[in-house]
């Protein structure tokens, strides 16, 4: 079980001044239609508002940073190995591929085959794209989005061919491999990060719990759980409930909200940034079969001022490595393997939607140390580390910027 975290004066006036306490959450978010649950202070949706590049470094950030194009309703960035070009997928249903190179004048084209069945409302759309850990040999990759069935909508993981001619781009044989189950009613918390282990040899999926809340304590339901597959959607073996079969046999780690982001370190540790309600918004350590007590402790209280059991340390569920309270909301998670920023190699740095700031966590083995939090001046939807070691993020909303963050010269 993690530490029980504890939050400092300083860091707390550091959020504030960040922005991260939502005096109007309702502003700038979805509805939360979950039962106890009831604000709209998730904020994972809302509009986006442009940063001063220029005027970055002059704030004292320990970065210098470039604009590199603004997009309408970014959701992930992906950087292609091997290549100077990236994936960045809009909830609203666009895949583009571009060129990392220039700034002012990218080569950049609109990825065709992608699925047809995006239902976009809500959090829900086209969400997370991956390359696999072969990819230049199999130039395949990794798509979550949302698509309408029995019961309602939920979130589907397919993987398939990037083709790419140069002056065009296609996804051939587009396979989904994965359905979060149950469907049900509603458009929020399908979370749908994903994240392939160090190895390689698993897929970890994030399946939030849908505003429902209570089935993230149930194992025979796949809301509010973080999946460990094979590449092709199986359920890995050696899972810890791998004999109950069904949706039971996917399971990592329950007892989770919204965890929308997630990476693995180096040495192969799982880490995962989860939305808690008002308060309470988490960094974990996901470890085998654990159970992290969403709705059943949290450091947040449910919206409208109902309590719920802070963590402590015999209650019986994970701990958070640290938490949020005010809320920054994290919508993303980077484990930064780089050497271009040497002192942060190792760390996990978060972008903070309600928050409008990038957050750098110093990760010690099992154990979150330093945290620092740089105002951004708009919602930061994901965070990516590119070859070259440079740090890449993409506001949120309408004409969000896609920033490249270098060492100050």
């Amino acid at each position: 079980m993690g530490r029980l975290p504890a939050i400092t004066a300083g860091l707390c006036t550091a959020i504030l001044l960040a922005g991260c306490a939502d005096a109007d959450p309702s502003a700038e978010s979805d509805s939360d239609d979950g039962a106890a649950d009831t604000s709209p202070g998730d904020t994972d949706q809302g509009p986006g508002s442009s940063s001063d590049p220029g005027s970055a470094s002059a704030g004292g950030k320990p970065f210098t940073i470039e604009e590199y194009g603004s997009y309408d309703s970014p959701w992930a960035l992906e950087f292609l190995p091997g290549t100077e070009q990236m994936l960045i997928s809009t909830r609203t249903g666009e895949l583009l591929l571009r060129s990392t190179e220039d700034s002012t004048d990218p080569t950049e084209v609109s990825v065709e085959g992608l699925p047809e069945n995006i239902v976009v409302d809500g959090q829900g759309g086209l969400g997370d794209v991956v390359v696999a850990p072969d990819f230049e040999e199999s130039q395949r990759v990794y798509l979550s989005w949302v698509a309408a069935g029995e019961g309602g909508t939920g979130a589907v993981v397919g993987h398939a061919r990037l083709v790419d001619s140069g002056s065009s781009a296609q996804l051939q044989d587009l396979t989904v491999i994965w359905e979060q189950s149950p469907k049900t009613s509603g458009s929020g918390h399908f979370s749908h990060r994903l994240a392939f282990s160090a190895d390689g040899e698993h897929l970890f999926v994030t399946s939030g719990d849908r505003q429902q809340m209570t089935p993230a304590q149930d194992l025979s339901s796949g809301l509010g759980k973080v999946m460990r597959l094979t590449p092709e959607g199986e359920p890995a073996d050696g899972n810890p409930y791998a004999e109950e079969g069904g949706v039971s046999a996917e399971i990592w780690t329950w007892g989770h909200r919204n965890p929308l982001g997630i990476d693995v370190t180096e040495e192969g540790q799982l880490w995962s940034s989860e939305m808690g309600p008002e308060g309470g918004d988490e960094l974990n350590l996901l470890q085998e079969g654990e159970n992290h007590g969403w709705p059943e402790a949290s450091n947040g209280s449910h919206y409208g001022g109902g309590g719920i059991p802070d963590h402590r340390q015999d209650d019986g569920f994970a701990a958070p490595a640290t938490s949020w309270t005010p809320s920054i909301s994290p919508g993303s998670l980077m484990i930064y393997q780089g050497e271009l920023f040497s002192d942060w190699t190792g760390d996990a740095f978060l972008g903070a939607l309600s928050g409008q700031a990038l957050v750098r966590v110093d990760l010690d083995g099992d154990s979150a140390g330093e945290e620092q939090i740089w105002d951004m001046g708009a919602r930061i939807r994901d965070v990516e580390e590119a070859p070259d070691g440079s740090i890449w993020v993409v506001e949120d909303g309408d004409g969000a910027a896609l920033l490249r963050l270098t060492p100050p010269a």
